[in-house]
């Protein structure tokens, strides 16, 4: 899966309100990122590379897997499938987004 289609099924997951009232940064390196503004009304998911609250640091093989349902949020952070930085409060409501 390329990040544009990550992205547009991040969108869908994500929809116009997802309870995070944050923002969170997928950063797959040279890859790219896939950015939720859950603050903004309606939230949006874009590549934009920001600054956000919570940034999770994971493949794009890992993300697609991710955001597929093939890889649970909290089996991935024990398996050290990704990383985390920022607000672990905002990665705890992952669960939610995808």
């Amino acid at each position: 899966m390329d990040m544009p289609t990550i992205t547009e099924t991040l969108r869908a997951k994500v929809g116009d309100a997802s309870g995070l009232n944050a923002t969170l940064k997928f950063d797959c390196g040279d890859d790219g990122v896939a950015y939720i503004d859950g603050r903004s009304t309606p939230n949006t998911v874009d590549n934009t590379d920001r600054e956000a609250d919570c940034t999770i640091a994971i493949t794009r093989d890992n993300l697609a897997a991710l955001v597929s349902g093939e890889l649970e949020p909290t089996t991935g952070f024990m398996m050290g499938k990704f990383k985390v930085s920022g607000d672990m409060s905002v990665a705890l409501k992952l669960q939610r987004v995808v």
